[in-house]
């Protein structure tokens, strides 16, 4: 649980965190006949927009996917050619366009964790004061699919679509204490190429969760990726193999570790049970 505008309050933490996780595909097409290195490249232009940005110039969209401005220029009139993105005229910019929106709505729609699974989080996040959220996994981010809030006049602020970073959160950690070897060891290796000087409290926080996930079935987040924030995380795989994590947190100052360790993440933990049982897992 982490970042947002909290109602009743005006601080909204600002992370030195990259979350377009933009990737480069120089020589992708040499080492993989099936992969397309211009299709990557306009997928890629559309990570560039972030959250809160509404319009971006072709300089800034080249700058940002580390493309020549000419390249970037035929990705972005072919994208706004299909609809995915829009040009505006008057400020020379584009915008992300309404087939962003189809596409995520038709992957949202099809989840049905979300519709059994709403319920259950609205009585955790009353109980608890905070918000409840599940999450997927996207590159070295993890993304809300579902979010509920409680009554409270205070929490964190937040919405479907949210981006947090996989390593310093309690539900990224708890994607990733329940992951594959694998899995874990490539995002882990590039979490440390990100940021190298963090690297050493980053690789203590994992370590430190996936022991707390092996002892007790949840991970915990507690101002590690920002100060203010307090979370607990427990992952879930769905029946088709999807995985995915739950987490439970809010302002530090209304959910306390003590909390979180004897009262939230064993409340989350059943939660994700009567969820597994719920789709017959």
């Amino acid at each position: 649980m982490a970042g947002g505008r909290r109602r009743g309050a005006e601080a909204a933490p600002k992370p030195n965190y990259e979350q377009r996780d933009i990737t480069r595909f120089d020589d992708a097409a040499d080492k993989d006949r099936q992969f397309v290195t211009a299709l990557a490249r306009g997928l890629e232009l559309l990570r560039c927009f972030g959250a809160g940005e509404r319009h971006l110039g072709l300089s800034e969209l080249a700058r940002r996917a580390g493309l020549p401005k000419a390249t970037v220029a035929r990705l972005a009139g072919t994208l706004a050619k299909l609809g995915y993105l829009r040009y505006s005229e008057a400020l020379g910019k584009y915008s992300l366009g309404t087939g962003v929106l189809s596409l995520g709505y038709a992957m949202l729609s099809n989840l049905d964790i979300r519709d059994v699974a709403r319920p259950l989080m609205q009585e955790l996040a009353e109980h608890a004061r905070a918000s409840v959220s599940i999450g997927v996994r996207d590159r070295l981010s993890v993304v809300y699919i579902e979010w509920v809030r409680s009554s409270a006049p205070i929490t964190v602020m937040r919405g479907i679509g949210v981006r947090l970073p996989i390593a310093t959160t309690s539900m990224g950690r708890a994607y990733l204490a329940a992951a594959g070897d694998a899995e874990r060891d490539e995002v882990l290796e590039q979490v440390r190429l990100q940021d190298a000087e963090a690297w050493p409290r980053i690789r203590q926080g994992l370590e430190q969760a996936r022991q707390e996930y092996a002892e007790r079935g949840f991970c915990l987040s507690v101002g590690d990726w920002d100060k203010d924030i307090a979370s607990v995380g427990v992952p879930f795989t769905a029946p088709d193999g999807t995985r995915m994590a739950f987490n439970c947190g809010g302002p530090a100052f209304v959910v306390s570790r003590e909390m979180l360790e004897n009262e939230i993440g064993p409340r989350l933990v059943a939660l994700v049970k009567r969820v597994g049982t719920a789709l017959g897992r």
